[in-house]
């Protein structure tokens, strides 16, 4: 059992899903309000569609835990509101496509957000979606009709996403893929919302797009590796002539490490269909997190050069992506630290590795000590290189609900002794 599980368990019971049930769920629409500055204060009643699939599903999993005895709370609240959210997600902003709305306003209506005009801007926020529809499909209390419903469009914006994916046609605000790269992030949520998809489901078609994303990331595919023993790509280049570009060159520590733990997540549901788990896997996390921790402040780096220190590589000079990765590549991130926590302790456990329990140790220090909110408001989930509160939009302009209830949820029920489903 882990040594610092009453502390999360208070953290996430006391701290953070209070400050959401106060502050963030819309209680007159349905979904949650996510438009907060880092210190919490709401600027815009504006809902991304990102958000609401991503909350949809981490209230139907507390309810499902909260059924299962691992946490002593109302599963029915929790219930309610994952339904109320699936219900906004697929009464408002499903579009044309199958895809979805990048933004809506409060009540509903689907915002404008490309520079044409369009109102799908973003593959990831589709798989959002989809996970946030599949989550809540698992509920007992749904009707059935509506179940079937939810599962069918989930189905749709998985399917098509897989698609427009390997087709390198789909659009990915507000990580913009550059032409003559692939992207891990794409694969990475092929993989889990297909694993929850497969939960809520039981289908075939889910099985086969997690399992296929999952043989791609090692090189099983028909276009080359993602991962290797020593080495992984966060942006793949089709020619060894952009090898030495900063697109190349960066690396994102806390999404290989979220990865890592979906791989095995997977590996669990799926053991019929998944590829067997190479033995290297635990070493391909020490490595991002010794390139990715910051020797001098502590903490882990959003984004790192694949030798560690600042990204660095030759620039095409016109690309959005690269002005995030420069502009933000030692800001101190929420969502880096809490998906590093868990992955070193569910990759521990599995390979019986004593050195990521103690990374496992050290990241808990560091996170636990940095980023709550000194006032219990949730956590100031933006932070500098020392540590101090940034006000800056890193990706969304949002506060995020997700990755710290998650990652805390579950680290408790790994200590509860469950893993899954």
């Amino acid at each position: 059992m882990s040594t610092h599980n009453a502390a999360i368990r208070n953290e996430l019971l006391e701290t953070v899903l209070p400050w959401w049930l106060h502050h963030g769920v819309d209680r007159e629409h349905g979904g949650v309000h996510t438009g907060f500055s880092n210190a919490g204060h709401l600027l815009s009643s504006e809902k991304y569609t990102w958000s609401q699939g991503r909350w949809a599903w981490l209230c139907a999993r507390i309810a499902l835990d909260c059924e299962a005895g691992i946490l002593d709370e109302d599963p029915q609240e929790w219930a309610k509101l994952a339904a109320e959210t699936a219900r906004f997600i697929h009464a408002h902003a499903l579009v044309g496509g199958p895809a979805t709305a990048f933004r809506t306003t409060a009540d509903g209506h689907p915002l404008l957000s490309g520079p044409q005009g369009e109102l799908a801007v973003s593959v990831l926020a589709d798989l959002f979606a989809a996970l946030g529809l599949a989550g809540a499909a698992r509920l007992d209390s749904v009707d059935a009709d509506e179940r079937a419903g939810w599962i069918q469009a989930a189905h749709g914006l998985l399917t098509h996403a897989d698609l427009r994916i390997r087709a390198r046609t789909a659009p990915s605000e507000p990580y913009p893929v550059r032409t003559g790269f692939k992207d891990a992030a794409g694969l990475m949520l092929l993989l889990h919302v297909g694993v929850q998809l497969h939960l809520a489901s039981g289908s075939e078609q889910s099985a086969r797009i997690a399992s296929s994303a999952l043989s791609e990331l090692f090189g099983q595919g028909s276009s080359g590796a993602m991962w290797s023993s020593d080495s992984w790509w966060e942006f793949r280049p089709d020619t060894a002539e952009d090898a030495d570009t900063l697109l190349a060159r960066h690396r994102t520590p806390g999404h290989l490490l979220e990865m890592l733990w979906m791989v095995l997540e997977a590996s669990d549901i799926l053991p019929d269909t998944a590829p067997q788990i190479p033995d290297w896997l635990p070493d391909l996390a020490i490595q991002a997190l010794e390139i990715g921790w910051d020797d001098k402040y502590g903490g882990i780096f959003r984004y790192v050069d694949a030798s560690g220190g600042m990204p660095r590589g030759r620039l095409f000079g016109d690309d959005r992506y690269e002005t995030l990765v420069t502009d933000t590549w030692d800001t101190k991130l929420w969502w880096v630290h809490v998906e590093a926590l868990y992955a070193t302790r569910r990759l521990a456990e599995r390979f019986d590795r004593s050195d990521l329990h103690d990374w496992n140790r050290c990241i808990w220090s560091y996170t636990s000590a940095v980023f709550p909110d000194p006032d219990g408001q949730e956590w100031l989930q933006i932070r500098d290189r020392r540590g101090f509160p940034l006000e800056k939009v890193v990706a969304l302009p949002v506060k995020d609900p997700f990755h710290i209830a998650r990652s805390l949820l579950l680290l408790l029920e790994l200590d509860g002794q469950r893993t899954h489903p």
